[in-house]
């Protein structure tokens, strides 16, 4: 019998996927890594379905990979195992609004853009952009993060309270609605970034800000990587209510300039953004100004207008596609290597001579105030050379990094393709960690072949 007919002993026809369409749909995420298709797709409506799925499942030992809207990069929600792939996008509730508590409830499957519709009606909004449009549940996986991440940080620091479901079916709810807690051993923040290892998260509690009253952007053009890098070391340093600080080099620029029609000044290039009251804004844009010109910024535009900042901020969110039109029949791979903010302008200038050594196209984005930089990379996954070129940039730039205090990930995550980088940063942490996996998923159902070897 197979496993879709077992399913539908328990579970309604409406809850479970058919057709090659959603299989392949729940095959792959927007990662180099090869699908592998689910032997059946289940569409979780409650944390009831999803505790009832999982009780199952452990019981027959079953794999369960869960899905939300599948934007993940290092291969999360691929199903290496077949088993079934949980969709979550069902769960797409804000289930209430505290604005005095700047906090709002969750369900897992709710996109990041619909949190920020409904919060925008009480002057709020979440403040987490990884700049795709993922739920809330997938992005606390992963412990995303993104361009805000300088002024607001990433998912651990913005989410207060989990429910998560156990391999067993059973329901747990770490962390609370205040802001800080002394009371035990901090699951919550276990959890964030677990990958769907240890659980299944179908509700949050998640911090929000309030909408700032003025904002400008910026756009300069540094003669060189270094420059721009120590432009944004100094912002970052200063104290300037910088709220994004993005740096693109002059191949990322060009790609850009292809594909949006835009005219940017073909060189490294940072994206600033400041916020606050006017007359904060006003001062921090002029502080920008200042150190931009000791860093010799050849040009550097304003953009006031919600229009402009709208059209500066989407041609920086889409780099990957321009990347992909410049690059027809390739496919991308971008790395994920952070490194203190001291340590950029060497991390990014040592990429870019080794991605030019190994005669690879390379584009580079960093998310300069936190030291997090991506290698994006255009490879022929039918060429085996390519392939290995690729491998040993990734390799030798991780290896740099922890050479110098960084990690091999700022915030995709391991997923499948990092292992071998996670051993190596935390050769001595891995035994731990196979025992709390063990501890939270003694069969191992819970998404296998992600952060530690099976």
């Amino acid at each position: 019998m197979t496993l879709r007919k077992l399913l539908a002993a328990f579970l309604p026809e409406s809850q479970l996927g058919a057709g090659a369409s959603v299989l392949d749909g729940h095959s792959s995420d927007l990662s180099y890594h090869e699908p592998c298709h689910p032997d059946a797709v289940v569409y979780a409506e409650s944390t009831e379905d999803v505790s009832r799925i999982l009780a199952w499942a452990n019981a027959e030992v079953v794999p369960v990979t869960a899905f939300g809207a599948g934007t993940s990069l290092e291969g999360h929600v691929i199903p290496v195992a077949g088993g079934i792939s949980l969709d979550l996008s069902r769960l797409d509730r804000v289930l209430a609004l505290r604005p005095a508590d700047l906090q709002a409830d969750v369900q897992a499957g709710t996109l990041r853009s619909e949190l920020n519709r409904v919060a925008a009606r009480e002057g709020l909004w979440f403040t987490v952009d990884p700049g795709a449009d993922a739920t809330l549940g997938g992005m606390a996986a992963t412990n995303a993060s993104g361009t805000t991440t300088v002024r607001y940080g990433g998912m651990r620091a913005n989410v207060l309270a989990l429910e998560v479901v156990l391999a067993d079916g059973s329901v747990i709810r770490p962390g609370s609605r205040t802001v800080k807690s002394s009371a035990g051993y901090d699951l919550k923040s276990l959890f964030v970034g677990s990958e769907g290892t240890l659980g299944v998260i179908t509700q949050l509690t998640v911090r929000l800000a309030g909408i700032p009253e003025h904002t400008v952007a910026l756009r300069g053009s540094f003669p060189s990587l270094d420059s721009a890098c120590q432009c944004a070391a100094t912002l970052a340093a200063a104290g300037v209510g910088v709220q994004r600080l993005e740096l693109l080099d002059a191949p990322t620029i060009a790609a850009v300039n292809a594909y949006k029609g835009s005219a940017f000044a073909p060189a490294p290039t940072l994206f600033i953004e400041v916020a606050g009251t006017k007359a904060a804004v006003a001062g921090d844009a002029a502080t920008v100004a200042d150190v931009a010109n000791w860093e010799g910024c050849i040009e550097l535009v304003e953009a006031h207008e919600a229009e402009a900042r709208s059209r500066l901020w989407e041609a920086r969110h889409h780099v990957l596609f321009a990347l992909l039109n410049e690059s027809p029949g390739k496919v991308h791979r971008a790395t994920d290597v952070c490194v203190p903010v001291s340590e950029l302008a060497g991390a990014i200038a040592h990429a870019r001579q080794l991605a030019d050594d190994l005669r690879l196209n390379a584009a580079i984005v960093a998310h300069a105030g936190d030291g997090n930089y991506h290698v994006l990379l255009m490879f022929d996954p039918e060429d085996p050379d390519e392939r290995g070129r690729v491998d040993r940039l990734s390799t030798e730039i991780v290896g740099w990094a922890l050479a110098r205090g960084g990690t091999c990930t700022g915030e995709h995550g391991i997923g499948l393709g990092k292992i071998d980088h996670l051993e190596q940063e935390h050769s001595d942490l891995i035994p731990l960690f196979a025992r709390l996996k063990e501890s939270f998923d003694p069969n191992g159902i819970l998404n296998p072949g992600k952060v530690i070897r099976a």
